[in-house]
């Protein structure tokens, strides 16, 4: 069967956070033995109350066909956003209504936010003593209303292991193909994100709020410069050499970057070579050496290193590790 993910969809509810679950999930497909074309998700959207409307901050209603009860089916809970919260904003505590609908969450249940939703996960006391985030907007206010959390305002999302959390907005787009890519691996990650139109893959410890100014459309980008890189990542990329393919001074390239993607070019290449590494750990038998040398880091060693700081662990206990959770049943 499917992964199953249930959508709290509360009064108040913003469409656009509403909807990720369902455009990155439901629109994620199976490559592998199990069959090409698979579902790997069922998603479906549940209230708190029986069947029916539900709020939104817009000006539609929609209409809801499961009541809490499809909590208890879940393999995977996500809590979007809502600006209408209540006693859990203003309070930190459930409604009788919302607490009795979360009891029916199954224990090893994954619990997920996305903005505002970590109001709910943190009432609830699925983020006591453990590293969370929510929009920047609203950091200080979670913090003080839950001073139990470990509150991170500063980045994109927070993957504790069986609960994580996310940033306003777009940030709940990493975060479900992050999910992605930790349940299926880069290539079916990567396909739902081209088919989405979005970047695979932005590191949940980037900022998510850069405080400067939006570039003036007349600026010239660095689009070039990033698609001459990725084209030959395997080979050494100095800054001068990415510089001059936009023809600019490196300084000027530097701030352009910045200005664009929100980190600096060489973070941002060892972003891409983390991820060229971790498809050829996923998808072929190269060794650790060619693999190192394939993605750019010239040697086993830089690999490892590079590997253990993004993700925690070495090549080979990752390759093995997704291995083992891509054979086994989803």
């Amino acid at each position: 069967m499917p992964h199953r993910v249930v959508v709290l969809a509360l009064d108040g509810a913003l469409p656009f956070e509403l909807g990720i679950p369902q455009r990155i999930f439901g629109r994620s497909l199976g490559t592998g033995s199990g069959g090409p074309g698979r579902k790997l998700y069922d998603v479906v959207t549940c209230s708190i109350r029986p069947p029916g409307p539900v709020r939104t901050d817009a000006d539609f209603a929609v209409l809801v066909e499961h009541g809490p009860e499809a909590l208890a089916t879940a393999d995977t809970v996500v809590v979007p956003a809502s600006y209408e919260l209540g006693p859990v904003f203003e309070e930190g505590r459930l409604t009788e209504e919302l607490a009795a609908a979360l009891a029916l969450v199954r224990p090893g249940t994954r619990m997920v936010s996305i903005c505002t939703g970590s109001y709910v996960l943190a009432a609830a006391g699925y983020l006591d003593g453990r590293p969370a985030t929510t929009h920047w907007s609203s950091a200080d206010h979670f913090q003080r209303i839950f001073p139990q959390v470990r509150v991170d305002p500063d980045v994109l999302f927070i993957d504790d292991g069986d609960v994580l959390t996310s940033a306003g907005v777009a940030a709940g787009i990493d975060l479900c193909l992050h999910l992605v890519r930790r349940d299926h691996g880069a290539a079916v990650a990567n396909e739902i994100a081209r088919r989405t139109v979005v970047p695979p893959h932005r590191d949940g410890g980037q900022a998510q709020y850069i405080h400067r100014p939006i570039p003036e459309p007349q600026f010239a980008t660095t689009t070039a410069a990033r698609a001459w890189a990725l084209a030959r990542l395997e080979r050494p990329i100095l800054l001068r050499d990415m510089a001059e393919q936009e023809a600019m001074s490196v300084r000027t390239f530097t701030r352009r970057f910045r200005e664009e993607v929100g980190i600096s070019p060489g973070q941002w290449l060892t972003q891409q070579r983390v991820e060229r590494a971790r498809h050829l750990l996923e998808s072929t038998d190269l060794s650790i050496d060619q693999v190192a040398r394939d993605a750019g880091f010239g040697t086993a060693t830089s690999l490892r290193q590079h590997l253990q700081a993004a993700l925690g662990v070495p090549p080979t206990v990752y390759r093995r590790t997704f291995r083992s959770s891509a054979d086994a049943p989803t």
